[in-house]
């Protein structure tokens, strides 16, 4: 039996209301990707314990950084903004002591969304907090009233993202009003939307694999494409952990139509 890389995934955290008790939820597109792609996926509650969080790092191959709510400014020392909508307190503190443990592990990295402005904010980055008045000619990347909102996408040739998607028209979930200034040290952009918003960016570390998107490759209206990145964060996974390469079937198709 082929063994599967154990990728570990973050999550919402939902105080209590009322009756209704508090909870951890995560939308099944993530992990249900990552399952798509070849790993076994491992939910990782926010429990701000070091010793714990290392504990079952331990066991674990790579890690998906999930979207959600807004980063907290005043956490690296900028001030609030009246359109950030902060995730929950207890989810923020345990995402920033589980990305700085991942930084000095090397570990494999996905982050998505905010996952992705965690991962350039703890290495030196950082962000716009509201592109309406940060980025006043950046077109709209978020819509209240689609889930599904798209805009196109220009990827760099040599890159990850460049594999995924070669060349024609591309188009993706977009669902932010925060996005990188700033890219942290280590890192290159290896795409932007048409009007200079920074999509994806990826690690030029030789020691480490992170690959970053701010749109949703993991949302249910995604494109058939979208899957290949978690496909190519999974191959990345298994050579640096030293586990045999899997023949993808559907992507050997995909490729060859």
């Amino acid at each position: 039996m082929t063994c599967k890389p154990l990728i570990g995934l973050n999550a919402d955290f939902r105080p209590a209301q009322g009756s209704a008790p508090a909870l951890t939820a995560l939308a099944a597109g993530y992990y249900d990707s990552i399952f798509a792609a070849g790993g076994i996926p491992v939910l990782l509650p926010p429990i701000a314990d070091e010793q714990a969080i290392a504990a079952i790092l331990d066991q674990l191959h790579g890690f998906v950084m999930v979207g959600g709510g807004d980063l907290d400014p005043r956490n690296d020392g900028y001030m609030s903004h009246s359109s950030v909508r902060p995730m929950d307190a207890r989810r923020e503190k345990f995402d920033r002591i589980l990305m700085k443990e991942l930084a000095e592990r090397r570990m494999p990295l996905f982050g998505i969304g905010v996952g992705m402005q965690l991962i350039n904010v703890t290495l030196g980055g950082n962000l716009f907090f509201h592109l309406p008045i940060d980025k006043p000619e950046a077109i709209p990347h978020k819509d209240l009233q689609d889930p599904n909102h798209r805009h196109s996408l220009v990827v760099k040739s040599d890159s990850l993202m460049g594999r995924v998607y070669g060349e024609g028209e591309i188009r993706v979930i977009s669902r932010h009003h925060m996005a990188i200034d700033e890219v942290a040290p280590g890192f290159r952009v290896t795409a932007k939307c048409p009007d200079g918003v920074i999509e994806a960016i990826e690690s030029e570390m030789l020691d480490w694999f992170v690959v970053g998107t701010q749109f949703h490759p993991e949302a249910s209206g995604a494109s058939a494409l979208d899957i290949r990145i978690f496909e190519e964060f999974i191959d990345a996974v298994r050579e640096r952990n030293g586990m045999p390469a899997v023949i993808n079937i559907s992507r050997q198709m995909a490729m060859a139509g």
